[in-house]
């Protein structure tokens, strides 16, 4: 497999809503295997289309309201992801921005084959700098999935 980002959506002055960054600042003190990049992607925006060029996988972290119970850390993959991502009511701002991001990059022909979301059912988004105690004992567990999904992606192209 070549190229993987994991790219980290949210604000970090909004509470949970920034658990997207908060994941991947925890990935980035972790050692990954070759060819896998982490990026904070903030609160997204089409300028964020060329870092999709060349990428094989793409993780996205972020906060997605799924109706569970908050810190509830869930994996979306390819065509589960998307359907989330095109559902009539979007569980975040990112949602709707990075539907858009997605799209513009089907439309160039840049969209990652494999691609999935990491969502953390999200308990407060109000200004503040630091997460919930749900979303911050959530970490560890958001970063074990990230890992074993990158894991499992590098099997498969063995």
């Amino acid at each position: 497999m070549g190229r993987i980002l994991i790219l980290g959506l949210g604000n970090i002055l909004q509470g949970d809503d920034g658990v997207g960054v908060h994941i991947v600042r925890w990935l980035a003190g972790q050692t990954l295997m070759a060819g896998v990049t982490v990026l904070d992607g903030g609160t997204i925006g089409a300028s964020l289309l060329v870092e999709l060029e060349g990428v094989d996988a793409l993780l996205i972290a972020d906060a997605v309201e799924s109706g569970q119970e908050s810190g509830q850390v869930t994996l979306f993959r390819g065509e589960e992801m998307d359907r989330l991502l095109t559902r009539p009511r979007a569980g975040s701002v990112h949602e709707a921005s990075l539907a858009e991001l997605l799209d513009m990059a089907r439309l160039l022909d840049c969209l990652p084959p494999r691609r999935a979301l990491l969502g953390i059912q999200p308990r407060t988004i109000a200004w503040g700098d630091t997460l919930s105690p749900p979303l911050a004992r959530s970490l560890p567990e958001a970063g074990r999935r990230a890992r074993s999904l990158l894991e499992e992606w590098r099997r498969e192209d063995s």
